[in-house]
């Protein structure tokens, strides 16, 4: 608080008006105070100074207005409306025969059915990749036949459709009735029967993973390219052998884009197993095609299938997410 100095009358007196002759006497009084430089002073009133406006101007502040979107409301209506028909079809139409699609869920036939479906799957994705990964490698090997090898299949076994496909392989001993094993172009050691050595399980397997093998090379591949060169580079620098670099370094970082490639190309040959129902084997499509052959109830094992192939693909999708979320850390 600053201190203002202010004369009294009688101080200027000489001794003849009784001032006492001495010093002008001062008093001491309060004054507003003065703010120093980079300070502000407090508000004039000597309050807190709340004009409930923005702060500027004193004035009311301006009202927020929400945007609208009545598009969005109509069309979120109208989806609610069309689900609510499709339940109330599902539901209300007898014709759907639920009674008779829980009866057939979960019978023996069905679920040794979705077993061998997921056994075919299994086999079909572990090779598939497995040569997939030796045909990625084989196209960006600066070799120029491993390279056109590796073309070469890709194009042929992506242009065949699968069903053309396994029944080559179910009829390959019309081409070759035995099957020999010794030299290249010299004495065989041993053959044995074509039909011994491949069965209509070994044909199928085979069948789905040499198909499959074509698209998960060009997966593969593109997950390696994904990786910038210079982690090549800085670990080629490091010392690190060819085969660490591939498997510690630049493999892990791939993952990131072959995971959901991969995992939409393994949804799918769980229901392309359904082509293997030519071959007369016990997968799931043909299970329900025996079943509502001998009862005459269709849709409702059709429904069987599809519940099924729901539930099967519903959890690999799953599996797909987590594997993604796993793969993404450290994903800026």
């Amino acid at each position: 608080m600053a201190v203002e100095f202010l004369d009294i009358g009688g101080a200027h007196d000489g001794p003849e008006n009784g001032g006492g002759g001495g010093s002008p006497a001062t008093v001491a009084t309060a004054g507003p105070q003065v703010p120093r430089p980079g300070e502000s002073g407090p508000p004039e009133d000597g309050g807190d100074r709340r004009d409930g406006g923005d702060g500027r101007d004193g004035g009311p502040a301006p009202k927020v207005v929400t945007t609208r979107h009545p598009g969005r409301w109509v069309t979120a209506a109208a989806v609610v409306v069309l689900l609510a028909m499709a339940a109330s079809a599902l539901i209300t139409n007898p014709a759907w025969e639920w009674e008779v699609v829980g009866e057939f869920l979960f019978a023996p036939s069905v679920l040794r059915s979705v077993v061998f479906t997921l056994e075919l799957t299994a086999l079909g994705i572990g090779f598939g990749f497995l040569l997939g990964t030796v045909l990625a490698l084989m196209r960006m090997s600066a070799n120029p036949l491993l390279s056109s090898v590796a073309w070469g299949y890709i194009a042929l076994f992506r242009s065949i459709p699968l069903i053309l496909q396994l029944l080559f392989w179910y009829n390959l001993a019309l081409l070759y009735p035995r099957l020999s094993f010794g030299v290249p172009f010299g004495p065989s050691f041993f053959d044995i029967g074509t039909m011994d050595l491949i069965g209509p399980v070994t044909a199928a397997a085979l069948g789905l993973a040499l198909h499959q093998a074509a698209y998960a090379a060009e997966i593969v591949r593109a997950g390696l390219l994904s990786v910038d060169h210079g982690q090549r580079e800085a670990a080629a620098a490091l010392g690190i052998p060819r085969s660490r670099q591939l498997f510690r370094i630049v493999l892990p970082q791939a993952m990131r884009s072959i995971v959901p490639t991969a995992g939409n190309e393994i949804i799918g040959l769980v229901k392309g197993t359904s082509v293997v129902y030519i071959m007369a084997l016990p997968e799931l499509f043909y299970q329900v095609q025996v079943i509502y052959n001998r009862n005459g109830r269709v849709i409702a094992l059709l429904l069987v299938a599809t519940i099924w192939y729901l539930v099967m693909t519903t959890v690999l999708s799953v599996v797909q997410h987590y594997l993604e979320r796993h793969y993404g850390k450290g994903r800026a």
